[in-house]
């Protein structure tokens, strides 16, 4: 369809591109230094996107052609950057993260137990899902929503920087088994929510396919880190994953909602999803039927996500892209150097990451957890009870602060068994190091006098 009517040659995703022109003044009254793209330069492609598609809906490719052929081009353009022999396999933008993730499982099942389509769960023995104790609530969802239930969403114990243990999975599948239960499904979290931790997916991928199990790898939130070549070195085995979720939304900087769930299999999300109503997707059109993509979705019209993401590859090019993830990688580290032997600052985890055969690395993404201590609680004895509860309350206090004077505003939570902690995260590319200054003058002019 897309030689027939000319478009993939107007399509097709460029490497590099002009320099964006600089981005506006921030508006009045807002938080001036934002460190995610909130209300950086992606608001015009956004802007442009909604102007064009507000009244088009998506499921057959008879409705929104140049659309689809976005999509498809997009996907395997996608596929090809995670490493699938010429970007072949299947594909398609979902509502968010959670959903592709969804999807996973619901791919994951359909693979080793087609039946429960028709039949439903009790066609199937007792399914169990493999998941990271910092991974995503989304897997553990998924599990409630599709029949397998939330304690057949399995936890694994991670090491101090938020990374799966191995041993421990293994250890997991071999009790699952012992009960009579059938191990089905692990999910690599590749960009914890918190940590910004990479499950190391080699030594995982080696467990899947000696218990013959789907792997899933969820980038919802490091995706972006395969578009450097300094960083994708963090996704080390990710082509022997079955599927994939990357969020274009998040570290990207595309506006939500971006998502794409990836899967290695051609043809096993039709087969997965598909109805054949023949009201819609009749068989005996006079295109490729292929390029209906509607069936394969749990939707049915979906809102064109991709045009907005095509249009920022078209403008930033691969190359675009690849310096943004690598600048806001930069800050982070900036940042995580400017606070890590300060006074009044101590770091969630230190020490270094070692990924074989690159350097020590202390950061993995550009999440940076802290707590800041004010001087009335640094000659205290850090592990009594008050000043753990004097500590917990330091994060929300200053947060607060700054959202009252709307200078800045900085996310925070606690983990574990760690009292609440500020966790930076940096995705906007439009920062500068003099935005990471104020962040710390800032907290430390509203934090020193509690």
């Amino acid at each position: 369809a897309g030689n027939r009517f000319g478009a993939k040659a107007f399509l097709s995703l460029p490497n590099t591109s002009p320099p964006p022109p600089p981005p506006p003044p921030p508006l009045p009254h807002t938080h001036t230094h934002t460190l995610q793209p909130v209300a950086s330069k992606a608001s015009l492609y956004e802007l442009i996107d909604s102007c064009i598609i507000i009244l088009t809906a998506r499921f057959t490719y008879e409705i929104a052609p140049v659309f689809v052929l976005m999509e498809q081009l997009t996907l395997k353009k996608m596929r090809e950057i995670i490493g699938w022999p010429s970007g072949e396999g299947d594909g398609i933008f979902s509502p968010g993260g959670a959903i592709s993730n969804m999807y996973s499982v619901m791919i994951a099942r359909y693979k080793y137990f087609p039946e429960v389509k028709a039949k439903g769960m009790s066609a199937a023995p007792r399914l169990v899902l493999f998941t990271s104790e910092h991974s995503h609530y989304s897997i553990k969802k998924a599990g409630a929503a599709l029949g397998f239930g939330s304690e057949n969403v399995v936890l694994l114990s991670t090491d101090e920087r938020g990374r799966v243990i191995p041993a421990d999975l293994e250890a997991k599948i071999l009790d699952v088994k012992q009960k009579g239960y059938h191990p089905l499904f692990v999910n690599a979290t590749a960009g914890s929510t918190v940590y910004g931790a990479f499950d190391p997916i080699n030594e995982i991928a080696d467990i899947c396919e000696k218990y013959n199990m789907w792997l899933h790898v969820d980038g919802a939130w490091g995706g972006g880190l395969l578009m450097s070549r300094k960083h994708r070195h963090k996704f080390s085995g990710v082509e022997r994953a079955n599927s994939v979720t990357w969020n274009p939304h998040k570290m990207m900087g595309v506006p939500l909602q971006c998502s794409a769930i990836l899967v290695r299999e051609k043809g096993i999300l039709a087969g997965c999803n598909s109805m054949c109503a023949g009201y819609l997707f009749q068989p005996d059109k006079q295109y490729d039927v292929s390029y209906d993509t509607g069936d394969k979705a749990i939707q049915c019209g979906r809102h064109v996500d991709i045009f907005k993401f095509w249009l920022m590859w078209k403008a930033k090019g691969t190359i675009g892209f690849e310096q943004h993830i690598d600048k806001c990688l930069d800050l982070s580290q900036y940042l995580y150097d400017k606070i890590r032997n300060r006074e009044g600052y101590e770091m969630v985890f230190d020490g270094v990451v070692i990924i074989p055969p690159f350097l020590p690395q202390p950061q993995e993404h550009t999440n940076v957890c802290f707590w800041y201590i004010p001087p009335s609680l640094r000659g205290m004895e850090h592990n009594s009870k008050e000043y753990r509860e004097k500590l917990h309350k330091v994060a929300p206090n200053i947060k607060a602060m700054m959202m009252e004077s709307g200078t800045t505003m900085v996310g925070y939570q606690p983990q574990g068994q760690k009292v609440n902690f500020f966790r930076m995260v940096i995705s906007n590319p439009a920062a500068l190091q003099s935005d990471i200054d104020f962040l710390i003058d800032e907290i430390e002019r509203l934090g020193r006098d509690l």
